[in-house]
């Protein structure tokens, strides 16, 4: 199950990819994604989230086996030198999901909240493992061609619920769900504002939020700014909104300045 803590909790990114749309190719090695989890955990990550497929708009699919080979040596190096930390692991496909479980991953982060793959829902079940349901129209191919919805909040909501009743027929306790709207996942500029300032919305349906901002196209156009790497403060001003809405994991590039902001978000929000 997920944590029962009520802090805040960072869920440092590590892409092991050569596409990803921030950070694609820097941490191909073992020896480079090693490094860089190290950081992450001494800067106050709590969970490791690998990834061997890009979801940025415009992707293809990455096979099984080559997400496999990508992200399993990786889980099983942190899991040997971090025996505490959380790692989750990001894909689709169950198939990877288990080959990442039996290398020590503990959490699974399903950007297509099961529907990628007919097996997901059941895998995590069988296997109790926590799984992360999240929101996106399309597939990461198609899904910035266009986003439409008649109303984003209700809209997104809807399809979360409809995916969580899927979760739990499938078998998976609902202490093992936690939901995400898929902020920049089919979504418009707009859409992906209206979201954020209605955060709490998806916190009301009682499972745990993660949110997933970290350096999105949409915030660059706000600031008027094109490299990714520059919209870490950005970034840090969402997850402390995302803090005093309740939202309770945030999936972030930029650990330290990400957990400054939760911090002290955090120590507000406590004295209210």
């Amino acid at each position: 199950m997920f944590n029962a803590v009520n802090s805040p909790q960072l869920m440092g990114i590590l892409n092991v990819t050569p596409d990803s749309f921030s950070d694609g190719g820097k941490f191909t090695g073992v020896a480079a994604a090693i490094a860089q989890a190290e950081k992450m955990i001494a800067e106050g990550a709590d969970i490791i989230d690998v990834g061997g497929e890009s979801t940025r708009p415009g992707s293809d699919p990455v096979a099984a086996d080559e997400q496999i080979r990508r992200v399993v040596p990786v889980i099983t190096a942190i899991r040997a030198s971090y025996p505490q930390i959380q790692i989750s692991i990001d894909t689709t496909l169950s198939q990877v999901a288990s080959a990442a479980v039996v290398a020590g991953a503990s959490i699974i982060n399903d950007v297509s909240a099961g529907q990628g793959d007919p097996n997901m829902l059941a895998f995590a079940a069988s296997a109790q493992v926590p799984i992360i349901l999240m929101h996106m129209q399309g597939t990461p191919k198609t899904m910035q061609d266009q986003p439409h919805y008649d109303d984003v909040l209700a809209d997104v909501i809807a399809a979360l619920q409809q995916r969580i009743a899927e979760a739990l027929a499938a078998g998976v306790l609902a202490k093992n769900i936690a939901i995400d709207p898929g902020i920049g996942f089919g979504k418009g500029k707009q859409d992906n504002i209206d979201l954020l300032a209605h955060l709490r919305s998806f916190v009301e349906l009682g499972y745990p939020v993660l949110l997933g901002t970290s350096r999105k196209r949409f915030m660059g156009s706000i600031c008027n700014v094109s490299e990714p790497a520059e919209l870490v403060t950005a970034t840090a001003v969402t997850t402390a909104l995302g803090v005093m809405a309740g939202v309770q994991m945030f999936r972030v590039h930029d650990v330290k300045a990400n957990r400054q902001a939760a911090d002290v978000a955090w120590a507000i929000k406590q004295a209210q």
